[in-house]
């Protein structure tokens, strides 16, 4: 049975694997690096757990942590309408159970939940056509392109921008 909670900074070992696992497994899916998490302390993975404006679910399977996500909300008066999801991630031996889903409409509540926000960002590879699918289910919108966002070595990995309007 999975479990779906928000990560406090006692799950910063265990997050700190599953983003190494994440930029392992997919790193044109990430702007950073293996090399570059890999460098983070245990305590920089737990300052982001207790981000005031941040909110990583994950995913339990008993107590093993199977996928991630984070929501993070938009401090700036300006801004405050709108969030961001980033680093979706669900391990490869789980996929295909709703588990990618869960925990994006957990973020997505948690969205709602805060009352000001209107609309959800996020960024997707190009060619992620399952990433693309499970996004396009829940309601993003495709609403921007960039062919070159990301660089490896000298191969080019384009971005799609997508969106999700609560109103």
């Amino acid at each position: 049975m999975i479990k779906i909670r928000v990560l406090n900074e006692k799950d910063a070992v265990a997050y700190k694997e599953k983003r190494i696992e994440a930029l392992q497994n997919h790193p044109e899916a990430f702007s950073s690096s293996v090399e570059e998490e890999m460098e983070y302390s245990i305590e920089v993975h737990a300052s982001r757990l207790r981000a005031v404006n941040a909110f990583t679910f994950g995913a339990f399977e008993e107590d093993k942590l199977v996928g991630v996500v984070t929501l993070v909300t938009e401090i700036k008066r300006k801004l405050k309408h709108r969030s961001d999801i980033f680093a979706m991630y669900v391990s490869p031996q789980v996929r295909r159970y709703g588990i990618g889903k869960r925990l994006m409409n957990a973020a997505i509540e948690k969205a709602k939940e805060i009352g000001e926000v209107e609309q959800v960002y996020l960024t997707v590879s190009s060619n992620n056509t399952a990433a693309k699918k499970l996004y396009e289910s829940i309601g993003f919108e495709l609403i921007g392109s960039d062919p070159r966002s990301m660089k490896i070595d000298n191969t080019y990995i384009g971005e799609d921008m997508m969106a999700l309007y609560f109103k």
